[in-house]
């Protein structure tokens, strides 16, 4: 993702898809590599962002939409973008959240995180570190934002992560030392369907990020979940989802 800084606030619709090519996902396998088959009969192979399970949403046999590389250098010449499971149309480009987080609190749509007159992406702290997002300016402390992309989801509960993640329980830490300064620090999970009403970490498959998140939410570290409106054309910020940080099975 390239840096960006932001003056704010504005208005916006959300990002609009580059042109989308669908076809059904044959497999996915070596974390980012997914063969799908074209309307045509043709297997492409496409490149799969997400370096997580996606246990939820890449099961071989369903409708995924791809969009074609625009850099004639890159190697795989198209990325996965979404996947059409029952509930919900799904997200899978890890790219995108960052985006779709700093343009909706740029554009005044998250609640907590307006009052502030800079936004700036991709920002270093600590030693060899970085956090997605800082808002600073106005009258409110400097904000440091992490945000997490979500897309595992069963009977309504969104949970994350889908994978052991050493490196989101650094993000977590990060923040916790950003608080202890006098800081805001924020930890965001943008839930990538619409078929989720509550959001819990995923202690089953990562206890130690689960204890982990416990705990910097009781030094002060804020959690904000946001589910999305997707279909063919954009994505975009929908409506803030309730959190549920009780100890709970997946599903």
């Amino acid at each position: 993702m390239e840096k960006r800084s932001a003056n704010i606030p504005g208005s916006s619709p959300g990002l609009t898809w580059p042109p989308l090519i669908r076809g059904t996902l044959v497999k996915r396998y070596k974390r980012f590599l997914a063969d799908i088959r074209l309307v045509d009969g043709t297997i492409i192979t496409a490149h799969c962002t997400n370096s997580g399970r996606m246990d939820t949403c890449s099961q071989p046999g369903r409708p995924v939409y791809i969009s074609r590389a625009t850099n004639p250098k890159r190697k795989l010449k198209y990325t996965w973008e979404l996947i059409e499971m029952p509930g919900s149309l799904v997200g899978v480009n890890t790219l995108l959240p960052n985006r779709l987080v700093a343009d909706a609190i740029a554009t005044g749509q998250v609640a907590a995180l307006t009052g502030y007159t800079n936004l700036k992406r991709e920002v270093s702290v600590g030693e060899r570190s970085r956090l997605d997002i800082c808002l600073s300016g106005g009258r409110r402390r400097r904000c440091y934002v992490e945000v997490k992309n979500c897309t595992l989801v069963k009977n309504g509960r969104a949970c994350f992560p889908d994978a052991v993640t050493t490196r989101g329980l650094k993000h977590l830490n990060e923040l916790q030392n950003l608080v202890r300064a006098g800081h805001r620090g924020v930890i965001f999970f943008l839930i990538q369907r619409m078929d989720a009403t509550v959001f819990s970490p995923a202690d089953p498959i990562d206890p130690d990020y689960g204890k982990g998140l416990r705990q910097a939410v009781c030094d002060g570290v804020e959690i904000l979940v946001f589910d999305v409106f997707i279909d063919l054309n954009r994505i975009c910020l929908r409506r803030e989802i309730a959190v549920d940080l009780n100890r709970k099975p997946i599903g």
